[in-house]
């Protein structure tokens, strides 16, 4: 479990193979700066050590670029993608000055997060996976408060009631937890819990 913990922002992170894989095909991408946190998750076309290679390239992605917004970095990432299996990818960025989470996404890596402990927000994302052909994106944008909590997951996380998980959370690490309780490891999962503090 990897975490960051900051006066704004509480986050953990879950990743595991699938059953007989030595290697994920998911990778993650965490990230805090003084006015923001950027999460990320890529889930490689397939699974084990050709998926990786797909998904590994958005993190080096990120970790150079993680100021430019979110459509600004999905099209890095795709460009990034040009001969090679390709991934889903969904990006989150969250403005501590403006109290705005932005969301970008193409493919199926799911996005949640419960507003004021009532509100269930989840973006559609664009269909289909990054590949280096020209893609459609569409940033999304909402505004959050104190103690709002947000759920990031490739889908080899499979959530049968998302919005009771986070309602029966208190906070990022027992939604965590919680979820892990109904992890089944058929395929690769990966999942970012996180709880905004400011």
């Amino acid at each position: 479990m990897e975490s960051i913990v900051t006066e704004h922002v509480e986050a953990y992170v879950y990743q595991k193979a699938k059953s007989g894989n030595q290697e994920s095909g998911d990778t993650y991408f965490i990230h805090t700066e003084e006015d923001y946190f950027i999460c990320a998750i890529a889930d490689g076309l397939g699974n084990g050590p050709i998926a990786r290679q797909s998904s590994q390239i958005i993190p080096k992605v990120l970790v150079e670029h993680h100021h430019e917004t979110v459509d600004e970095l999905l099209s890095r990432c795709n460009e990034h993608m040009f001969r090679k299996r390709g991934a889903a990818v969904a990006i989150v960025k969250i403005d501590y000055r403006q109290k705005k989470v932005r969301y970008s996404c193409v493919g199926n890596v799911r996005f949640y997060m419960l507003q004021d402990r009532v509100k269930m927000i989840y973006p559609l994302p664009v269909m289909g996976y990054l590949s280096g052909r020209p893609q459609r994106l569409k940033m999304q944008e909402y505004e959050y408060h104190p103690g709002d909590l947000f759920f990031l997951h490739s889908d080899g996380v499979a959530l049968t009631s998302p919005k009771a998980l986070l309602i029966g959370s208190s906070g990022s690490y027992e939604l965590y937890r919680n979820v892990l309780q109904t992890i089944k490891y058929g395929d690769d999962a990966t999942f970012i819990a996180g709880n905004l503090l400011l």
